[in-house]
């Protein structure tokens, strides 16, 4: 097999400027360029697929690493997956999915052979191990999450602090003075980054506001419902009049049958909120208010970026935080007099 110092040598180029070439980082004479393909195509130098043809091509293929865990949430992470495959679609790129657990494995495969123009990172974790690849690799990478160690990178996602802050206010605003909020699973808080986000900002901002709060997961997948009864019902016995919450569908569902079998109507007896759902609250049993977390505008701005990572004028690392929206549904109103 053919080497790039070989072809160096047959070009009378250093290596550095055969790579330039064919990477088209840097620019290259017409006539060192000349050599370079000749030399390229009389050795048949083939390294990977980015380096098949020369400076300025694209193989217009994006990889979208997507780690399938156990514990995943399969119809929240398939909808981003969809979402990111219509935006790349868009702007004329396909997607090559990812789904190692191992999720650095396969970035650094894709990245070592030239197989795609940039990578798109899924299923971001507090201390993602992608990270650091992200920070060694020349292909150009979005994070669509956000790490705790994020200097240096591209990264797009909800700004969760806000979602969490905007939910606050909005049941204390109504007059509501002790308020709780049922989070997702245990795991999610140790292998996720958003959770622990909407967490902390969650008890901030009770804590400026003045207001009583209690947080409590849901369990794990074997326990939720059990967890999430338990949650309703120590937080109501608490004395809470509104319930934030920020997790799956079916948990949701429980909470509120929870409510119902206790009697409680909604927003009479307890306000409800959904903070970052990534599905429509409109088709629960009582159609809630909700700050959506939408697949769609951040997989949009994600590969914008990527795309325009691959100009002369690049994209600068920092983070790309879509500012939270509220849909009243009808679900907060001002706490009771007195609760029975």
């Amino acid at each position: 097999m053919v080497k790039i110092n070989e072809v160096a040598e047959a070009a009378g180029v250093s290596i550095s400027t055969v790579s330039y070439a064919l990477s088209g980082k840097r620019s290259v004479s017409p006539a060192t360029r000349q050599r370079i393909e000749r030399a390229v195509a009389e050795l048949g130098y083939s390294p990977n697929a980015g380096a098949r043809m020369l400076a300025g091509s694209r193989t217009q293929i994006f990889a979208l690493t997507e780690p399938l865990r156990s514990d995943s949430h399969a119809p929240t992470h398939m909808a981003f997956v969809l979402a990111t495959a219509v935006a790349a679609r868009r702007s004329e790129y396909d997607i090559l999915l990812l789904t190692e657990e191992e999720a650095s494995a396969g970035m650094a495969r894709v990245a070592s052979t030239g197989l795609v123009d940039a990578i798109l990172v899924l299923d971001v974790a507090p201390d993602d191990e992608r990270v650091s690849l992200a920070r060694s690799i020349r292909t150009p990478t979005v994070f669509i999450g956000v790490p705790d160690d994020n200097e240096g990178l591209v990264c797009v996602d909800l700004d969760f602090d806000a979602a969490a802050v905007l939910a606050v206010d909005r049941v204390v605003d109504a007059g509501h003075r002790s308020i709780g909020l049922i989070g997702q699973s245990k795991v999610a808080y140790e292998k996720s980054n958003f959770p622990p986000r909407v967490r902390g900002a969650f008890e901030r901002r009770a804590g400026e506001r003045g207001v009583d709060h209690v947080f409590r997961t849901s369990g794990d997948r074997l326990t939720s419902v059990e967890a999430t009864r338990a949650a309703v019902g120590e937080m109501l016995d608490g004395g809470a009049t509104a319930l934030l919450v920020h997790a799956a569908d079916d948990v949701h569902a429980v909470a509120l049958a929870e409510l119902d079998a206790r009697g409680l109507s909604i927003p009479r007896d307890v306000s409800v909120v959904s903070v970052a759902a990534s599905f429509d609250t409109a088709t629960l049993a009582h159609p809630i208010d909700v700050i959506p977390l939408e697949p769609q505008p951040s997989c949009d701005l994600a590969v914008e970026l990527a795309v325009r990572s691959l100009t002369p004028e690049g994209v600068e690392p920092g983070l790309h935080l879509l500012p939270p929206s509220y849909r009243d549904r009808g679900s907060v109103a001002p706490p009771p007099a007195r609760r029975d």
